[in-house]
């Protein structure tokens, strides 16, 4: 399939991914100031509320599908070697988010969970500019796990 969907298909990478990206979400969330800032923080708060272990859980449910929407872009960027991996999610920011958020508009449609589902709809206007603002941390996620 692509380069990260085939290394997370290996149960210990996997949980390696999962574990970057969750410590990856945190420190996006953490970063937030303002008050988008302290709505994304009182959202989070409320999503990992739901169950121990929610976050890390959701994310490898939601990894194989967000593998296959990242790896084209990574397939592009390996095969132009246009800059740096950084620079070029930065510079396919916009695309690379719309692609992430069709997923998640998708699970979210069909949460079971109220307030999941109610938090998801309140910071989904501003998910697009937020998955931009996390494209580094996207693309060193994949540095650290994929580029060879």
């Amino acid at each position: 399939m692509g380069a990260l969907f085939d290394l997370i298909q290996d149960p210990g990478k996997r949980r390696a991914v999962v574990n970057d990206g969750v410590r990856a979400i945190d420190a996006e969330v953490n970063s937030k100031r303002g008050l988008s800032g302290t709505m994304v923080k009182a959202a989070f708060k409320v999503v990992r509320g739901v169950s121990p272990g929610f976050v890390p859980k959701a994310l490898d449910h939601l990894l194989d599908d967000f593998s296959n929407q990242v790896d084209p872009f990574y397939d592009e960027w390996k095969a132009g070697e246009n800059g740096s991996l950084r620079s070029y999610f930065q510079t396919r920011a916009p695309e690379i988010a719309d692609a992430l958020l069709r997923i998640t508009d998708e699970r979210a449609s069909r949460a079971e969970n109220r307030a999941v589902k109610k938090a998801y709809q309140k910071l989904r206007g501003q998910a697009q500019a937020h998955t931009i603002a996390a494209m580094p941390r996207v693309s060193e996620l994949l540095e650290r796990h994929v580029v060879s």
